[in-house]
């Protein structure tokens, strides 16, 4: 997952290591310890897991070293040797490709029935040049949520959300129709992008589709149509800015919100249900694409330097990867699982299973070598927000702006995909 939004996910900061907690104290076991690196919150979960149970790969002990933050664990790793380095380290997708090209990660082989329990494009944001580097461990996404005390059925089509919205505008005082609570108007708004037909890549077989691209033309029919009114200015149901998204949807004041899977708590604390769904298209039977990348546990070189990378192997497929494993750890951790086995189990929560089904029906992955590039003029994370700007803000023609948008990522993916 992109910088940005793990900024979202918890308080960044550039203090050093806080803890390393051994699972099993005194001396080690006959196979040697494996040490596994996480952030502030990953890491403490981990060993709540470990202490419940420390035999996951039985002769070894499992030690959990905690970072301060996300960036304190990306910088003690992008320094770390054979000497002072992890085993596995609980880590971001787009860590992937210079890890792998640094040579501090190991590729993992997995059985087919154990690739079976995940989605084909979780294993493409754990790989680079075709060789799987770690194990899917949990869902990064957003999805939407409606409010049952406006809406009583869920929308089947976008054109449903904008027909509510302009029926009861005046009636219930809503500020909004539909907003972004959750990833901000990039990455938490990419499903809306899709929805009235603007992708920012397409993927056919787990892989990208460097063959199609979106359609300017019916991409900006559909912002007139649904987002602007008759004077070509916006008609309000879309905001372009996710300022104050979250305390409208809960004050009533929004019927549709697209939330992120860290806080889904904060809704059912105020009584919403988590009816939790991706983002309607235009067209009926069809969703709105969301960024659904996943964290993995990473293997790397260091483990075999160390002599437990057969160790530190199972520990990916025994725990990482398993049922078992991923129910045990998301019970504290709160994401939605990626093992579809994990995903079905009866003691994970509504708000888990909602943003993990979500994700199966209309996630991709977010691929940094788009997204991040600056070939077509500029990024997709500055010319996305952009973009709603120019048209609902600005007033600018949705056309022209749409031409300039879809050219802008086209090179951007066409000329980063040197980079996969």
């Amino acid at each position: 997952m992109n910088r940005r939004i793990l900024g979202l996910l918890g308080l960044l900061t550039s203090a050093a290591l806080v803890t390393s907690l051994a699972v099993v104290p005194g001396a080690q076991a006959a196979g040697g310890t494996i040490v596994v690196w996480a952030d502030e919150t990953r890491g403490p979960n981990l060993q709540k897991v470990m202490d419940a149970k420390s035999d996951w790969v039985p002769g070894y002990t499992i030690k959990i070293v905690t970072y301060s933050s996300f960036d304190a664990l990306k910088a003690a790793f992008d320094k770390a040797t054979g000497t002072t380095g992890p085993d596995v380290v609980v880590a971001a997708n787009d860590w992937v490709p210079t890890a792998a090209k640094s040579g501090k990660l190991a590729p993992v082989t997995l059985t087919g029935s154990q690739k079976a329990q995940f989605n084909p494009t979780q294993f493409f944001d754990l790989s680079y040049q075709g060789k799987l580097y770690g194990v899917p461990v949990d869902i990064n996404n957003v999805a939407m949520i409606y409010n049952t005390a406006l809406v009583k059925t869920a929308p089947k089509k976008f054109g449903d959300m904008v027909d509510f919205y302009k029926a009861n505008k005046s009636a219930d005082g809503l500020k909004a129709g539909l907003c972004i609570a959750g990833g901000g108007m990039s990455w938490g708004a990419h499903s809306v992008f899709s929805a009235l037909g603007a992708d920012a890549y397409y993927m056919a077989g787990g892989r990208p589709n460097y063959h199609k691209f979106f359609n300017s033309a019916t991409f900006a029919s559909n912002v007139k149509t649904y987002l602007l009114g008759p004077d070509g200015k916006s008609n309000g149901f879309f905001p372009a800015t996710d300022t104050g998204c979250k305390d409208n949807f809960l004050a009533g004041k929004v019927p549709f919100a697209v939330i992120g899977n860290w806080e889904w708590k904060d809704y059912v604390a105020k009584g919403f249900d988590m009816n939790l769904m991706p983002v309607p298209s235009v067209n009926a039977g069809q969703n709105g694409a969301m960024f659904g990348s996943v964290s993995g546990a990473l293997l790397t070189s260091f483990a075999d330097t160390h002599g437990v990378a057969t160790g530190a192997k199972s520990l990916l497929t025994n725990f990482f990867a398993s049922t078992a494993g991923q129910v045990a750890y998301q019970k504290f951790e709160g994401r939605p699982p990626a093992a579809k086995g994990a995903q079905a189990d009866a003691s994970v929560s509504a708000g888990q299973k909602g943003f993990g089904t979500a994700a199966s029906l209309s996630g991709i992955p977010q691929i940094g070598a788009f997204l991040n590039s600056n070939a077509g003029g500029a990024s997709y994370w500055d010319s996305a927000p952009a973009y709603w700007t120019a048209v609902l803000v600005n007033g600018k023609n949705p056309v022209v702006e749409a031409k300039k948008l879809a050219a802008i990522w086209r090179k951007n993916m066409l000329v980063g995909k040197s980079d996969l």
